[in-house]
Protein backbone atom coordinates (compact mmCIF):
# COMPACT_ATOMS: atom_id res chain seq x y z
CA UNK A 1 0.00 0.00 0.00
CA UNK A 2 1.62 3.85 -0.90
CA UNK A 3 1.50 6.68 1.15
CA UNK A 4 -1.00 8.03 -0.45
CA UNK A 5 -3.59 4.63 -0.02
CA UNK A 6 -2.37 4.93 3.36
CA UNK A 7 -3.93 8.58 4.37
CA UNK A 8 -6.86 7.70 2.51
CA UNK A 9 -10.26 6.02 3.86
CA UNK A 10 -12.82 3.96 2.59
CA UNK A 11 -15.74 6.52 3.25
CA UNK A 12 -18.23 7.48 0.85
CA UNK A 13 -17.84 11.22 -0.92
CA UNK A 14 -21.08 12.94 -0.58
CA UNK A 15 -19.61 16.11 -2.33
CA UNK A 16 -22.15 16.87 -5.66
CA UNK A 17 -20.28 15.03 -8.66
CA UNK A 18 -18.38 17.81 -10.49
CA UNK A 19 -17.52 19.25 -7.02
CA UNK A 20 -14.05 21.11 -6.91
CA UNK A 21 -13.77 19.85 -3.09
CA UNK A 22 -12.81 16.57 -5.27
CA UNK A 23 -10.09 18.67 -6.16
CA UNK A 24 -9.32 20.02 -2.80
CA UNK A 25 -9.24 16.70 -1.53
CA UNK A 26 -6.55 15.27 -4.05
CA UNK A 27 -4.20 18.44 -3.46
CA UNK A 28 -4.07 17.69 -0.32
CA UNK A 29 -3.45 13.77 -0.72
CA UNK A 30 -0.68 14.21 -3.23
CA UNK A 31 0.87 17.37 -0.09
CA UNK A 32 0.39 15.11 2.86
CA UNK A 33 2.02 11.70 0.98
CA UNK A 34 5.16 14.18 -0.51
CA UNK A 35 5.86 15.07 2.89
CA UNK A 36 5.20 11.65 4.30
CA UNK A 37 7.35 10.07 1.68
CA UNK A 38 10.29 12.29 1.90
CA UNK A 39 10.71 11.44 5.41
CA UNK A 40 10.49 15.39 6.71
CA UNK A 41 7.01 13.68 8.16
CA UNK A 42 5.22 11.32 9.54
CA UNK A 43 1.44 10.57 9.64
CA UNK A 44 1.21 10.77 13.09
CA UNK A 45 2.86 14.31 12.61
CA UNK A 46 -0.56 15.29 11.13
CA UNK A 47 -3.81 16.08 13.10
CA UNK A 48 -6.71 17.56 11.16
CA UNK A 49 -9.40 19.70 12.94
CA UNK A 50 -12.84 20.63 10.45
CA UNK A 51 -16.35 22.71 11.54
CA UNK A 52 -19.30 21.87 9.52
CA UNK A 53 -20.03 22.56 5.99
CA UNK A 54 -19.19 20.85 2.80
CA UNK A 55 -15.75 21.88 3.19
CA UNK A 56 -15.53 20.06 6.64
CA UNK A 57 -16.49 16.63 5.07
CA UNK A 58 -13.14 16.05 4.08
CA UNK A 59 -12.12 14.84 7.29
CA UNK A 60 -14.25 11.81 6.70
CA UNK A 61 -11.82 10.90 3.55
CA UNK A 62 -8.31 11.72 5.08
CA UNK A 63 -7.28 8.61 7.68
CA UNK A 64 -4.98 11.24 9.90
CA UNK A 65 -6.08 11.89 13.50
CA UNK A 66 -8.24 14.73 14.13
CA UNK A 67 -11.52 16.57 15.48
CA UNK A 68 -14.66 17.76 13.73
CA UNK A 69 -15.30 21.27 15.51
CA UNK A 70 -18.57 23.75 15.76
CA UNK A 71 -19.16 25.89 12.75
CA UNK A 72 -17.07 28.33 12.86
CA UNK A 73 -14.61 27.27 15.34
CA UNK A 74 -11.94 25.29 13.83
CA UNK A 75 -9.39 27.53 14.00
CA UNK A 76 -10.15 28.23 17.52
CA UNK A 77 -10.21 24.07 18.05
CA UNK A 78 -7.22 23.61 15.79
CA UNK A 79 -5.17 26.58 18.30
CA UNK A 80 -6.67 24.21 21.30
CA UNK A 81 -4.80 21.48 19.66
CA UNK A 82 -1.63 22.91 19.22
CA UNK A 83 -1.74 23.70 22.94
CA UNK A 84 -2.32 20.15 23.90
CA UNK A 85 0.34 19.09 21.54
CA UNK A 86 2.56 21.71 19.98
CA UNK A 87 5.14 19.20 18.09
CA UNK A 88 1.65 18.38 16.12
CA UNK A 89 1.18 19.81 12.44
CA UNK A 90 -2.23 21.47 12.43
CA UNK A 91 -4.37 21.67 9.15
CA UNK A 92 -7.80 23.11 9.73
CA UNK A 93 -10.55 22.87 6.78
CA UNK A 94 -13.04 25.47 6.63
CA UNK A 95 -15.55 27.38 4.29
CA UNK A 96 -16.08 31.27 4.01
CA UNK A 97 -19.15 31.15 5.96
CA UNK A 98 -17.30 29.44 8.76
CA UNK A 99 -14.15 31.41 8.72
CA UNK A 100 -15.48 34.77 8.11
CA UNK A 101 -18.99 34.61 9.17
CA UNK A 102 -19.15 33.02 12.68
CA UNK A 103 -15.40 32.32 13.09
CA UNK A 104 -14.02 35.75 11.89
CA UNK A 105 -12.89 36.48 15.49
CA UNK A 106 -11.06 33.24 15.57
CA UNK A 107 -9.30 34.02 12.46
CA UNK A 108 -8.09 37.65 13.30
CA UNK A 109 -6.29 36.47 16.42
CA UNK A 110 -4.96 33.27 14.95
CA UNK A 111 -3.40 35.85 12.96
CA UNK A 112 -2.26 37.84 15.80
CA UNK A 113 -1.34 34.65 17.69
CA UNK A 114 1.00 32.80 14.52
CA UNK A 115 0.69 29.50 16.18
CA UNK A 116 2.63 26.91 13.64
CA UNK A 117 -0.21 25.61 12.01
CA UNK A 118 -2.32 25.92 8.65
CA UNK A 119 -5.85 27.15 7.96
CA UNK A 120 -7.44 26.51 4.71
CA UNK A 121 -10.33 28.27 3.67
CA UNK A 122 -12.47 26.60 0.81
CA UNK A 123 -13.57 30.12 0.04
CA UNK A 124 -17.03 29.68 -3.14
CA UNK A 125 -18.75 32.52 -1.58
CA UNK A 126 -21.91 31.16 -0.76
CA UNK A 127 -23.12 28.64 2.65
CA UNK A 128 -23.57 25.24 -0.04
CA UNK A 129 -24.36 22.85 2.70
CA UNK A 130 -27.56 24.98 4.06
CA UNK A 131 -28.19 25.78 0.27
CA UNK A 132 -27.10 29.21 -0.77
CA UNK A 133 -26.91 32.05 1.62
CA UNK A 134 -24.66 34.84 1.45
CA UNK A 135 -21.54 34.62 3.20
CA UNK A 136 -18.96 37.73 4.17
CA UNK A 137 -17.28 37.54 0.72
CA UNK A 138 -21.06 37.16 -1.28
CA UNK A 139 -21.23 39.69 -3.73
CA UNK A 140 -23.30 42.64 -3.78
CA UNK A 141 -26.51 41.63 -5.40
CA UNK A 142 -26.66 38.07 -4.57
CA UNK A 143 -30.11 36.83 -4.04
CA UNK A 144 -30.57 33.55 -2.04
CA UNK A 145 -33.84 32.26 -0.13
CA UNK A 146 -32.18 34.11 2.98
CA UNK A 147 -31.95 37.81 1.11
CA UNK A 148 -34.59 37.77 -2.12
CA UNK A 149 -33.86 41.23 -2.60
CA UNK A 150 -30.00 40.68 -3.05
CA UNK A 151 -27.26 41.27 -0.50
CA UNK A 152 -27.19 44.36 -0.02
CA UNK A 153 -23.32 44.51 1.85
CA UNK A 154 -19.78 44.92 0.11
CA UNK A 155 -18.20 41.40 0.33
CA UNK A 156 -15.09 41.18 2.67
CA UNK A 157 -11.78 40.65 1.42
CA UNK A 158 -10.03 38.37 3.56
CA UNK A 159 -6.54 38.81 2.20
CA UNK A 160 -6.12 42.52 3.32
CA UNK A 161 -7.88 41.24 6.53
CA UNK A 162 -4.83 38.48 7.38
CA UNK A 163 -2.75 41.06 6.64
CA UNK A 164 -4.02 43.78 8.89
CA UNK A 165 -4.02 40.81 11.12
CA UNK A 166 -0.42 39.98 11.50
CA UNK A 167 -0.67 36.93 9.70
CA UNK A 168 3.00 35.66 8.32
CA UNK A 169 1.73 33.78 5.59
CA UNK A 170 -1.04 34.81 3.47
CA UNK A 171 -1.96 32.54 -0.07
CA UNK A 172 -4.58 31.94 -2.76
CA UNK A 173 -5.14 29.20 -4.91
CA UNK A 174 -7.46 27.80 -7.68
CA UNK A 175 -9.30 24.62 -6.61
CA UNK A 176 -8.75 23.35 -10.17
CA UNK A 177 -5.24 23.52 -10.50
CA UNK A 178 -4.30 20.73 -8.32
CA UNK A 179 -0.39 20.98 -9.58
CA UNK A 180 -0.23 24.13 -8.11
CA UNK A 181 -2.02 23.95 -4.93
CA UNK A 182 -0.45 21.35 -3.99
CA UNK A 183 2.90 23.30 -3.86
CA UNK A 184 1.46 26.08 -2.32
CA UNK A 185 0.34 24.00 0.59
CA UNK A 186 3.64 22.62 1.08
CA UNK A 187 4.63 25.88 1.40
CA UNK A 188 2.49 26.59 3.91
CA UNK A 189 2.68 23.16 6.11
CA UNK A 190 6.67 23.83 6.17
CA UNK A 191 6.24 27.65 7.18
CA UNK A 192 7.23 28.50 10.70
CA UNK A 193 3.90 30.41 11.91
CA UNK A 194 0.27 30.45 10.64
CA UNK A 195 -0.46 29.62 7.13
CA UNK A 196 -3.63 30.94 5.86
CA UNK A 197 -4.41 29.67 2.20
CA UNK A 198 -7.69 30.47 0.83
CA UNK A 199 -8.82 27.88 -1.96
CA UNK A 200 -11.02 29.50 -4.76
CA UNK A 201 -13.23 26.94 -5.95
CA UNK A 202 -17.24 27.54 -8.00
CA UNK A 203 -19.90 25.82 -6.18
CA UNK A 204 -22.28 24.35 -9.02
CA UNK A 205 -25.29 24.42 -7.59
CA UNK A 206 -25.68 27.70 -6.09
CA UNK A 207 -24.07 31.32 -6.48
CA UNK A 208 -23.21 30.12 -9.81
CA UNK A 209 -22.79 33.99 -11.12
CA UNK A 210 -19.65 33.69 -9.03
CA UNK A 211 -18.06 30.85 -11.28
CA UNK A 212 -15.65 30.90 -14.01
CA UNK A 213 -13.19 33.12 -12.77
CA UNK A 214 -9.82 31.35 -14.36
CA UNK A 215 -9.58 34.14 -17.09
CA UNK A 216 -9.06 36.53 -13.91
CA UNK A 217 -6.28 34.51 -12.54
CA UNK A 218 -2.71 34.45 -12.74
CA UNK A 219 0.04 33.34 -10.84
CA UNK A 220 2.92 35.58 -8.89
CA UNK A 221 6.26 34.54 -7.22
CA UNK A 222 6.83 34.32 -3.62
CA UNK A 223 6.41 37.21 -2.07
CA UNK A 224 8.00 39.06 1.25
CA UNK A 225 7.45 42.72 0.50
CA UNK A 226 4.33 43.74 2.83
CA UNK A 227 3.71 46.37 0.58
CA UNK A 228 3.42 44.68 -2.47
CA UNK A 229 1.23 42.20 -0.80
CA UNK A 230 -1.17 44.81 0.06
CA UNK A 231 -1.11 46.05 -3.39
CA UNK A 232 -1.75 42.22 -4.50
CA UNK A 233 -4.53 41.46 -2.45
CA UNK A 234 -6.45 44.72 -3.43
CA UNK A 235 -6.80 43.58 -7.14
CA UNK A 236 -9.51 41.77 -6.34
CA UNK A 237 -12.75 42.71 -4.21
CA UNK A 238 -14.63 39.62 -4.11
CA UNK A 239 -17.37 41.66 -5.68
CA UNK A 240 -16.20 42.56 -9.68
CA UNK A 241 -15.52 40.34 -13.07
CA UNK A 242 -12.71 42.52 -14.02
CA UNK A 243 -10.47 42.64 -11.03
CA UNK A 244 -7.25 40.25 -11.22
CA UNK A 245 -6.83 37.66 -9.01
CA UNK A 246 -3.62 36.76 -7.82
CA UNK A 247 -2.20 33.27 -6.90
CA UNK A 248 0.57 32.01 -4.97
CA UNK A 249 2.48 33.06 -1.60
CA UNK A 250 1.16 36.50 -1.19
CA UNK A 251 3.05 37.41 2.04
CA UNK A 252 5.73 35.01 3.62
CA UNK A 253 7.76 36.65 6.78
CA UNK A 254 8.55 34.18 9.25
CA UNK A 255 8.01 36.01 13.06
CA UNK A 256 8.64 34.26 16.36
CA UNK A 257 5.62 31.34 16.72
CA UNK A 258 3.13 31.38 19.39
CA UNK A 259 4.92 27.47 21.01
CA UNK A 260 8.48 29.46 21.07
CA UNK A 261 6.48 32.63 23.14
CA UNK A 262 5.57 30.34 26.26
CA UNK A 263 8.16 28.90 27.86
CA UNK A 264 6.03 25.66 29.28
CA UNK A 265 4.93 24.71 25.33
CA UNK A 266 8.87 25.67 24.03
CA UNK A 267 9.65 22.68 26.83
CA UNK A 268 7.21 20.31 25.07
CA UNK A 269 8.47 21.20 21.44
CA UNK A 270 12.51 20.77 22.83
CA UNK A 271 11.23 17.42 24.32
CA UNK A 272 8.78 16.66 21.78
CA UNK A 273 6.16 15.57 23.67
CA UNK A 274 2.38 16.35 24.78
CA UNK A 275 1.47 17.34 28.08
CA UNK A 276 0.48 13.42 28.42
CA UNK A 277 3.72 12.54 28.46
CA UNK A 278 5.76 15.65 30.03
Amino acid sequence: MNTKEKISTKEIITWCPGCPNFMILESVKQTLSRLIDSGEFKQTDFAVVTDIGCSSKIYDYLNISGIYGLHGRAIATGVGVKLGNPNLKVLTFSGDGGTYNEGISHFIHACRYNADMVSIVHDNQRFSLTTGQATATSQIGYKNKAEPLGEFNRPLNPLRLALASGASFVARCNARDIKHTSEILEKAIKHKGFAFVEIIQDCIIFNVDTTNKDKQMYKIEDNSDEEKAEKIASEWDYNSRTGKIALGVIYKKERPILEKEWPQLKKLTEKKVSWKNK
